[in-house]
């Protein structure tokens, strides 16, 4: 499935995440504590979707900005409709599945003006997915006023919560099906080897008969529709739905998607090294709240990360030209 090179790489990080929790570990003994790894594990869920999301459009040569807000919107639209419902008298299940419909229509729709905007009114993506990302930051507070949605059935919570297995909880199980199915596609399908040829020249793709516009809008459909699946799933971990969910958490999953070895230029990427890197974020976030390290603090390393991991890129990119 992978090169040589990438199969490399993965090691390096498997290698890198086993020891920074050993790091950690030795600092807190509590770090080793089961409950603990099962919540690293429980809330590294919205950052891993977000960097499968991330990864799609990052091997294209794009980036998306806007899905920290998408995951946001999503799950507050998402929650606004389980609460009408639920209070208006319908059953449950219907409320549960028009919540979530509603919140993957979101996702949808945002992917598909990102999509559209870039290919059709030739806007960059950095700039298009900004703009996404304002209006989708907007509409959520706009929606709540800031406030929490409350009232959720506490079903919801219950089962976003729920340990069995002393690790596993709906939200990984869920992200870890989503990701073998992205897996999958990406690195076995058509979908996947345009994907790559996109990133890596598009306009040789386009040569080669390949629909460039068609398959880029596809990306940001995906990528809305993955950061939607993220909000859903972080509501079910809170049992309400949070105006403040998704703020900032497009850098931990660029982050993730750098660390995991894709390269800002397009052309290079696998859905198991987002994998490892947004791992490796949660494992870092976690460790510095366990070992008493201001929060403040968390955004300041991972910015430092993604400099370091692009200076790498920069460097292995220079070697190739060279």
């Amino acid at each position: 499935m992978f090169a040589r090179p990438q199969a490399r790489q993965q090691i390096l990080l498997t290698a890198c995440l086993v020891g920074i929790i050993v790091i950690f570990g030795c600092f807190n003994p509590r770090f080793f504590n089961p409950d603990n790894l099962s919540s690293i594990v429980q809330d590294a869920t919205e950052t891993i979707l977000l960097a499968f999301a991330e990864t799609l459009v990052i091997i294209t040569g794009g980036i998306d900005l806007s899905v920290g807000a998408i995951l946001g919107l999503s799950g507050i639209i998402g929650s606004l409709i389980l609460v009408a419902l639920t209070t208006g008298g319908y059953g449950l299940v219907l409320a549960l599945a028009a919540g979530a419909a509603g919140a993957m229509l979101t996702g949808l729709a945002i992917g598909l003006g990102n999509g559209l905007m870039i290919t059709r009114m030739r806007v960059t993506p950095f700039i298009a997915t900004l703009a996404m990302l304002g209006i989708a930051t907007g509409l959520t507070f706009v929606l709540t006023n800031g406030v929490d949605v409350s009232g959720l059935p506490s079903v919801v919570a219950t089962w976003g919560n729920t340990v069995f297995l002393r690790v596993l909880t709906v939200p990984v199980v869920a992200t870890a099906i989503i990701g073998i199915i992205v897996g999958l596609y990406l690195h076995r399908s058509q979908f996947g080897r345009w994907t790559f040829a996109i990133g890596s020249n598009a306009r040789a793709a386009r040569g080669a008969g390949i629909p460039v516009s068609r398959h880029l809008v596809k990306i940001y459909v995906y990528s809305g529709l993955l950061s939607a699946a993220a909000g859903i799933l972080v509501v079910m971990r809170l049992g309400t739905g949070s105006p403040l969910e998704g703020t900032n958490d497009e850098l931990n999953a660029i982050a993730a998607v750098v660390i995991g070895g894709a390269s800002l230029f397009g052309g290079v990427g696998t859905i198991f090294g987002s994998l490892l890197g947004a791992l490796i974020i949660g494992t870092i976030v976690n460790g510095l709240i366990v070992v008493g390290v201001q929060p403040y603090w968390q955004t300041v390393i991972i910015g430092i990360i993604i400099a370091v991991a692009v200076m790498l890129q920069e460097r292995g990119r220079a070697r190739e030209l060279a």
